[in-house]
């Protein structure tokens, strides 16, 4: 589905470790050289690099054992070198502006101005609120299902057959956006890998949900022969990136594929079975695949802060609630119509 392929663009486009070399920025002699000498110092010009004073374990490097850096900036994994480094690119940055050049990349990303902790302030909120849209849709949905919607009479259960998929969808979709704030915020090893497995396990969840429900799996027994090869590929793959290879390229097909095919399966579905909330459903598809090119084009950020990727999060701000109100109409018109079965 629409939000699916939002999540998988997402994990294509994190901090790709496998090019640390391969950008402009990071290749400029003067930029190396800058680090190097900001290790060794702790100094660049007249800033002085207060995590050069501690080693990578957080032990001062000419003090007592005791004496160490305080546990909140080692979790926050601000240390020596990620400080020389942002503070060299952003001398490097300066330099070439002044030398009329554009921004380049550094280990694989684009120069972005740090606030307080966040690396990606402006996508990191954004992440965020998307988090926030995904659970108010679910509370809304879960509301609607459980206090506003007949229920079935005999075990006061709903009509709607695929309420319990559509709670699982969003949890599985708020850990995502919640993993998502965290790794824009810092993006260290940790929070990559549980960023990109949050992602693809949202995303094969909704490749299972959109075909139980596009051919009305009703049955238990079908619904895990469904499921069952789908949800053991996205298992294996999940386990590959995390401890085989972090191979962004497979990854990347691996998440179009399956993201494509939900959103045409999607639109075909709704025009052969002209549901009444078919307009909704189009509209949220064409967003999400206009929502693409934002990631297709790339773009430095500007004034260090917006980019291209922090605008694909905000398009995903009102796409979600275009999704979750589908979602309840969908729950809406088919609970009137079992309804008038039974009666």
């Amino acid at each position: 589905m629409g939000v699916g392929l939002w999540v998988s663009l997402l994990v294509a486009f994190g901090c790709l470790f496998g090019v640390l070399d391969a950008t402009a920025g990071d290749a400029d002699p003067l930029y190396r050289n800058c680090v190097v000498q900001c290790e060794k110092t702790g100094n660049i010009g007249d800033h002085s690099i207060q995590h050069c004073e501690f080693s990578f374990t957080g032990v001062p490097r000419n003090g007592s054992w005791y004496m160490q850096e305080p546990l909140y900036l080692q979790w926050k994994q601000l240390n020596c070198r990620s400080d020389c480094r942002y503070y060299c690119m952003m001398q490097s940055e300066y330099q070439r502006e002044k030398l009329g050049l554009g921004p380049a990349k550094y280990h694989g990303k684009w120069p972005f101005k740090r606030v307080f902790v966040f690396q990606e302030p402006l996508s990191a909120v954004l992440s965020a609120f998307n988090l926030l849209m995904h659970f108010i849709g679910w509370l809304t949905f879960f509301i609607l299902v459980s206090y506003k919607l007949p229920l079935r009479p005999q075990r006061r259960r709903t009509y709607y057959e695929y309420t319990g998929l559509w709670h699982i969808y969003g949890l599985l979709s708020m850990n995502a956006w919640y993993w998502s704030a965290i790794f824009h915020t810092r993006d260290f090893d940790l929070m990559e890998k549980l960023d990109y497995s949050s992602a693809v396990a949202v995303l094969g969840y909704s490749l299972i949900l959109s075909l139980l429900r596009i051919f009305n799996v009703k049955d238990e027994a079908s619904r895990v022969m469904f499921a069952a090869p789908i949800l053991a590929f996205v298992t294996t793959h999940i386990l590959y990136l995390n401890f085989y290879e972090m191979d962004y390229g497979w990854n990347m097909k691996v998440c179009l594929v399956m993201g494509v095919s939900q959103i045409l399966m999607w639109v075909i579905w709704g025009g052969v079975t002209r549901h009444p909330s078919r307009f909704k459903l189009w509209t949220a598809m064409l967003g999400c695949a206009l929502a693409m090119l934002l990631e297709i084009y790339d773009f430095p950020p500007f004034h260090g802060y917006v980019d291209a990727h922090a605008l694909w999060h905000a398009s995903t701000i009102p796409l979600t609630y275009l999704w979750w109100s589908f979602i309840k109409d969908d729950a809406k018109f088919r609970t009137s119509t079992l309804v008038k079965k039974v009666k």
